[in-house]
């Protein structure tokens, strides 16, 4: 039986090969995860309307400026060897990466909050725009942590 599947073969895909890909792949990965986090709150949020609030979506503008702020610091400018300059140096890069990821994990906290606060305890149509809302930036924050530590920083192998 474990001869069975010996003698098939797959022709490799022509567009993909994942030998130097490691890159391109956390890309594509981060991107498509944060893609299918905001597809999830316009969905609810147009399938439901005047369940989310204006004030919901600020959870994931904050999760996407966490996003932005956490991949905008490289390895090396927080191990200091790329960064001497400005007044805070290698310590004002660490600060940056701190306050992203604190406010990544802001954003999901406060759409946790939310989703039991205001969706799972009281009597609404749905639970569904509470869970997309959480949904949305559980997954911009994974998306997040994809692409800032799944990239490879060395430009030459």
């Amino acid at each position: 039986m474990s001869n069975l599947c010996e003698n098939i073969s797959i022709p490799p895909c022509i567009w993909f090969e994942g030998d130097n890909r490691r890159n391109a792949t956390a890309s594509m990965i981060a991107g498509f995860l944060f893609f299918v986090g905001w597809w999830v709150i316009i969905d609810a949020a147009s399938t439901y309307p005047g369940t989310v609030a204006a004030g919901y979506h600020m959870c994931g503008v904050v999760g996407t400026l966490s996003l932005v702020m956490v991949n905008s610091v490289s390895n090396a400018q927080i191990r200091g060897d790329a960064y001497e300059g400005g007044c805070l140096g290698p310590r004002g890069s660490r600060i940056w990466l701190f306050l992203g990821f604190v406010m990544g994990f802001a954003s999901v906290i406060a759409s946790c909050w939310i989703l039991f606060g205001n969706f799972v305890g009281s009597n609404v149509i749905s639970q569904w725009p509470g869970v997309g809302l959480f949904l949305q930036n559980a997954l911009i924050f994974v998306s997040s942590l994809i692409f800032k530590f799944g990239r490879s920083e060395d430009l030459w192998g």
